[in-house]
C-alpha cells in the first residue's frame, strides 16, 4: 500500500521556487531574489559548513539520523509522554527527516496532519540519501523573517559565509530554528544566548566537546551584523539573473569591497550632477577580462535619475571614443606612423558636408596630437582613407555592433554618428591592453577568455601611448551631439575604465563634456584602483614595447627619413614606427583628384634658380617637397608653395598648366572696415574667388553661407556690428581666410 501511494503521489523536493543569489568573487552575496513568498536561501552543501555545526545539529536535534529510517517511535513516545503530563506541548518528538517533510509539505497540527508528515517521511528516507536529507535540512530551516537555511542566516545575522562560523555562532544557529521568531539574535539576544548555552549543556551532557572548550564558548557574547539584504550591484544582479534563471546561486567576478567603494563614491558625486542626470561605471581586469565594478546608473533607488535603467547596456553614442580604432587601423595598414602629418582643417568630401566649422583649427598636425587632443577633421580624414564600412565591420568582428538609422557605415561613425553599448566598448579598448586581442567581458567565474585579434601588438602599444596619459592611465574623452553624453575610456596597468554620464532620456545638457563631466570620475577611479593594487603589494604588468616597434626620426612635410640639413626637411619629428614601414603623408581624396596634392614634384631650374623648360640650356633638375594645399594659411611664408616652387624663367618658359593657383577673395581685404550707407541696417557686399579649383564655398563666422562656381559672384549680406572672420574653401581643399570689422 505504502509503494502504492509513493507511486500516486510522488514526492518532491523542488516544490518551492527556487531563489537566487548573485554573489562576489569571494562567496559575498551581492544581491537576493526571493521566492514568491519573499523567502530568500542561499544553498551550501554539507563540506561548506563546520563539521561542529554538524555535531551541534545532530546531538540537539537527532542523536540517532544515521540509524533509524526516518521517524524514531523512543522520540515520539517520550515526547507524547511530556505534553499528555504537562497537559502542554514540551518537546516535539520530530527526527529531521520529519523536519524536512513538515518544511516541503506544512501540515495542521492534527492527528491527520502528523500522519501526512510521517507518509512524506518515509518517502524521503526511500528516495533520498541521509546526506541528501540533511543537505535539504540546512537549506530549508527557518532562521526568523524572510530567511530559510544556514547560509542566508550565517550572512544575515553574522556577516560570514557559513564555513567561517565560529562554535558559538554555529551553536546559536543549530537551535535557532526550533522558535525562529522568539530567539533572533538581532532582536532578542538574551534568549538567543540562553537557548545557545541548554545546547552547549546537552553538548557537555553527552561529552561531544570538552569541558574547556564550551566553557570558552559560553563566555561569548551574542552580537550580530545589523541584519539587511545584501544590496551590491543591483543591475548586474538583474542582468545575470536574466541570463541565467536556473542558477540558483550565481558566482559572479565583482570584487565586493571595490564595488561598495565606488558605489559609496557615485552616492556622493550623485549631488553634483545635473538634475534627472545620471552616470555608469565599469571596471574590468584586463588581465583576466573579468568585471570588477559594475554601476550601471547613479543610485538604483533614484526614480528621478532614471536609476534602474542600466546604461552600461543602453545604446548611446560613442562621441570620439572610437578614434583610437581608426588610427591604429591606419597604423597596421602602413597608411600613418605615431607623428605622420594630418590635416586640422576645413574639408569637404563626397560623404561630408559641414554646414559651419568654429574656425578653431590647427592646420598641420601629428597623428599623435590630433589623436591626444580628439581634433575631428584628421580622424574624418583617416576613415575616408581607410573606409567606413572596413572600418564597421572590423569592431563587429570583435563584438562592437555599430547602430545607426539604415545601418549603412559612413565617416560619420568617426565623430559619434552610430550608437554602441558601454560594455562592448570597454570590451574592444582591452586590444590596446591585450596585445592587439580583444576578449568579451566576463561576468561569472566559469566564463571562458576568448580572444579575437582586431589589431597588432605593435599597433596597439603606439596608439596607446598616442593617448593621453596621466597617472598611470591612458585615456579617451567623448562627447556626442548636443550635449547628450559624456564618455571617458581608460587603460591603466591592471584595469580597464568605462565612465559615462548623461541623460538616460536623451535631453541635452549643456556644457556636458567628456573632459570635464566624465574625466574626473575617470581619474578617481583609477586612484582608487593603484591605492587598492598598493595596498594589497600587488605588482603591476608591464607594458613592454614590442620588437616590432622602432623610433625613427622623420621630417615633415613628407614624413619619411632626411638628413635633417635636407632643404625638403621642413621640421623633424621622433615618430613610433611599425615594422620599419615608413609611410609617406597622406592625401586627402579630394587631393588625390587634383593637382594640388602633397609629396614631391620635380622642377627644372637655370643657374639663376628660375624653373625652366627640361630642354633649355643648363636645366638642372631639382626635387622639391610640397605640403598639402589646405595647410597653406598655416603654414610659415617660408613653407608655402609660391617660395618652395621657383618663379618661372620667361626667356626659357615651360609650356605646361601652372602647377598652382592661388586662392583669393576679391571684394574685401583683410582687416578691412566697411560700413553702412546712411539709413541701412546692414552692409551687402559683392564678392568672388579667384583662383582655386571647381566649386567654392564661403563661411561667415563658421557659418556656410553660399556656394560659387569658377568667377561666379556672391552677394555677401552683412547684419550684425564687429568683427567678423570670412573663409573661403575650394574642391582641392586650398583654403583663404581673411578678417573684417562692419560698423
Amino acid at each position: 500500500m505504502f509503494l502504492i501511494a509513493d507511486y500516486l503521489f510522488p514526492i518532491s523536493i523542488s516544490k518551492n521556487k527556487p531563489t537566487q543569489t548573485i554573489v562576489a568573487q569571494d562567496g559575498t552575496p551581492l544581491w537576493r531574489f526571493a521566492d514568491e513568498n519573499g523567502i530568500w536561501r542561499y544553498s551550501v552543501k554539507l563540506d561548506e559548513v563546520p563539521d561542529y555545526y554538524l555535531d551541534v545539529l545532530l546531538n540537539y536535534e537527532d542523536r540517532y539520523f544515521y540509524e533509524h529510517v526516518g521517524i524514531n517511535p523512543f522520540s515520539l513516545l517520550r515526547a507524547a509522554w511530556q505534553n499528555i503530563n504537562n497537559d502542554r506541548i514540551i518537546s516535539g518528538g520530530s527526527t529531521i527527516s520529519m523536519q524536512v517533510a513538515r518544511l516541503l509539505y506544512p501540515h495542521e497540527r492534527t492527528l491527520s496532519g502528523k500522519l501526512k508528515q510521517i507518509f512524506r517521511t518515509l518517502q524521503l528516507e526511500l528516495h533520498y540519501s541521509k546526506k541528501e536529507i540533511l543537505t535539504l535540512y540546512i537549506n530549508h530551516a527557518p532562521y526568523g523573517g524572510t530567511i530559510e537555511g544556514i547560509g542566508a542566516a550565517s550572512w544575515s545575522y553574522f556577516g560570514k559565509k557559513p564555513s567561517a562560523l565560529t562554535r558559538s555562532e554555529a551553536a546559536l544557529l543549530a537551535v535557532l530554528p526550533q522558535a525562529p521568531s522568539r530567539l533572533r539574535p538581532d532582536k532578542y539576544p538574551e534568549r538567543a544566548k540562553q537557548a545557545r548555552d541548554k545546547v552547549l549543556d546537552r553538548l557537555a551532557t553527552y561529552q561531544v566537546w570538552t569541558p574547556a572548550i564550551i566553557e570558552q564558548v559560553k563566555q561569548d557574547e551574542v552580537w550580530v551584523h545589523p541584519r539587511k539584504s545584501p544590496q551590491l550591484a543591483p543591475l548586474l544582479s538583474y542582468r545575470l539573473k536574466q541570463q541565467y534563471p536556473n542558477d540558483e546561486i550565481i558566482h559572479s567576478t565583482i570584487d565586493p569591497s571595490l564595488q561598495y567603494h565606488l558605489e559609496d563614491m557615485v552616492l556622493n558625486r550623485k549631488k553634483q550632477l545635473p538634475p534627472k542626470t545620471s552616470l555608469a561605471i565599469l571596471v574590468v581586469d584586463h588581465t583576466d577580462m573579468t568585471v570588477k565594478a559594475y554601476l550601471g546608473s547613479a543610485d538604483f533607488n533614484d526614480k528621478e535619475r532614471f536609476g534602474q535603467i542600466d546604461m552600461i547596456k543602453a545604446l548611446r553614442s560613442p562621441g570620439s571614443t572610437l578614434k583610437p580604432f581608426i588610427y591604429a587601423f591606419a597604423i597596421d595598414d602602413g597608411m600613418i606612423h605615431s607623428e605622420s602629418l594630418l590635416q586640422d582643417v576645413p574639408r569637404i568630401s563626397t560623404d561630408y558636408r559641414p554646414t559651419n566649422f568654429d574656425e578653431d583649427f590647427n592646420g598641420p598636425v601629428s597623428a599623435s596630437n590630433a589623436l591626444r587632443k580628439s581634433l575631428n577633421l584628421p580622424a574624418v580624414q583617416l576613415i575616408e582613407l581607410y573606409g567606413p564600412k572596413r572600418f564597421a565591420a572590423k569592431l563587429f568582428s570583435v563584438g562592437l555592433p555599430l547602430i545607426s538609422q539604415g545601418n549603412n557605415p559612413n565617416i560619420a561613425y568617426i565623430l559619434g554618428g552610430a550608437s554602441l553599448r558601454m560594455d562592448n566598448l570597454v570590451s574592444a579598448y582591452s586590444a590596446f591592453a591585450r596585445q592587439g586581442e580583444v576578449s568579451p567581458l566576463r561576468f561569472t567565474q566559469n566564463e571562458p577568455i576568448i580572444n579575437q585579434p582586431l589589431i597588432s601588438e605593435g599597433s596597439a602599444w603606439i596608439t596607446k601611448q598616442m593617448l593621453i596619459n596621466n597617472n598611470r592611465v591612458y585615456y579617451k574623452t567623448g562627447t556626442s551631439y548636443g550635449y547628450r553624453d559624456a564618455w571617458a575610456v581608460g587603460i591603466n596597468p591592471r584595469y580597464l575604465i568605462g565612465v559615462w554620464v548623461g541623460r538616460p532620456d536623451g535631453t541635452p545638457v549643456i556644457g556636458q563634456y567628456g573632459s570635464i563631466s566624465a574625466t574626473p570620475i575617470l581619474q578617481q577611479v583609477n586612484s582608487i584602483l593603484l591605492n587598492k593594487e598598493n595596498r594589497i603589494n600587488r605588482p603591476l604588468p608591464i607594458s613592454v614595447k614590442p620588437d616590432s616597434v622602432t623610433s625613427e626620426k622623420i621630417c615633415w612635410p613628407t614624413g619619411q627619413i632626411l638628413p635633417v640639413t635636407d632643404d625638403n626637411c621642413h621640421r623633424q619629428k621622433t615618430a613610433w614606427v611599425l615594422n620599419n614601414m615608413i609611410p609617406p603623408t597622406q592625401n586627402s581624396l579630394n587631393e588625390l583628384k587634383t593637382i594640388y596634392r602633397t609629396g614631391w614634384i620635380n622642377v627644372w631650374i637655370n643657374d639663376q634658380g628660375k624653373r625652366v623648360a627640361p630642354d633649355c640650356a643648363g636645366a638642372q633638375k631639382k626635387t622639391i617637397a610640397l605640403w598639402p594645399i589646405a595647410l597653406e594659411n598655416w603654414l610659415l611664408p617660408k613653407e608655402r608653395r609660391n617660395s618652395l616652387i621657383p618663379p618661372i624663367d620667361k626667356d626659357c618658359p615651360i609650356m605646361e598648366k601652372n602647377i598652382f593657383s592661388t586662392l583669393t577673395i576679391i571684394g574685401l581685404k583683410n582687416q578691412q572696415f566697411v560700413k553702412s550707407l546712411p539709413g541701412q541696417n546692414q552692409i551687402n557686399i559683392e564678392l568672388f574667388a579667384e583662383g582655386g579649383v571647381g566649386e567654392k564655398w564661403w563661411f561667415l563666422d563658421g557659418e556656410l553661407v553660399a556656394q560659387s562656381n569658377d568667377n561666379d559672384k556672391i552677394a555677401l549680406t552683412i547684419v550684425k556690428k564687429g568683427q567678423h572672420r570670412l573663409l573661403l574653401l575650394d574642391e582641392s581643399g586650398q583654403i583663404t581666410r581673411i578678417q573684417f570689422t562692419s560698423d
